[in-house]
């Protein structure tokens, strides 16, 4: 018992290793520097994840480096909606079972993802690409506003739906929006709140987001009272 409690009182805990830089291979600490960039990956964490690919048969390394290497190549963006795709055009926009005189305007395409997760929404979608945020530099040109506004001009929609979070940014731009497209003749309508004012689209559990999606309001009762 007494060498088991010896043994363990000089394990070097995961942490201190990896605060220490105690790496006895410089292909490890490449590959955990690496994956430390990801979000939301600490130092720890990618050691952890890069040992677990380090425990994988060759070939499953390979098919993952390879995924990762393939989508970063061969990914594109739908020149209509801005949502990835694997072709100029994605699924959603040539799907002829689509409404396509509705139109969904969200932040990125997680919020896509999202939304179509619910099951609730059969019509288009508009990715921004961010938000309108003056404090992060980020203006009306640094988005796909313009493009928004060259499909509405084109007369296809008859609603547009503002799928943006309840922040002051995403107020910001949905309103800005609001104000360019006003003079054409469609409805325009913003998701219910039953989202918590603050909250990502992509953090919302499925059951509330439909039913946002399903009871959407007025855009405009939104600023007029």
């Amino acid at each position: 018992m007494q060498n088991v409690c010896s043994f363990a009182a000089n394990l070097v805990p995961l942490s201190n290793f990896v605060m220490n830089s105690n790496f006895s291979s410089l292909l490890v600490e490449n590959a955990v520097n690496e994956l430390s960039r990801l979000p939301g990956i600490g130092k720890k964490t990618a050691l952890r994840l890069a040992l677990h690919i380090l425990k994988l048969p060759v070939q499953n390394a390979e098919s993952l480096g390879n995924a990762i290497i393939k989508m970063r190549h061969e990914i594109q963006f739908c020149s209509e909606c801005n949502n990835v795709s694997d072709t100029p055009i994605c699924a959603i926009c040539s799907n002829p079972l689509r409404t396509h005189s509705l139109l969904c305007v969200v932040v990125d395409i997680r919020d896509v993802m999202a939304i179509e997760n619910t099951g609730q929404f059969k019509g288009l979608y508009h990715v921004l690409g961010g938000l309108i945020s003056p404090m992060e530099g980020i203006g009306p040109n640094d988005l796909s506003i313009s493009s928004l506004v060259d499909r509405i001009r084109q007369g296809a929609f008859q609603e547009i739906i503002f799928a943006l979070p309840s922040t002051v940014e995403g107020d910001t731009t949905n309103f800005y929006i609001f104000k360019q497209l006003q003079s054409y003749p469609v409805l325009f309508s913003s998701i219910a709140r039953g989202i918590p004012i603050g909250d990502d689209l992509e953090y919302t559990d499925e059951v509330t987001l439909g039913r946002s999606i399903s009871l959407r309001q007025p855009y405009q009762s939104s600023f007029e009272g």
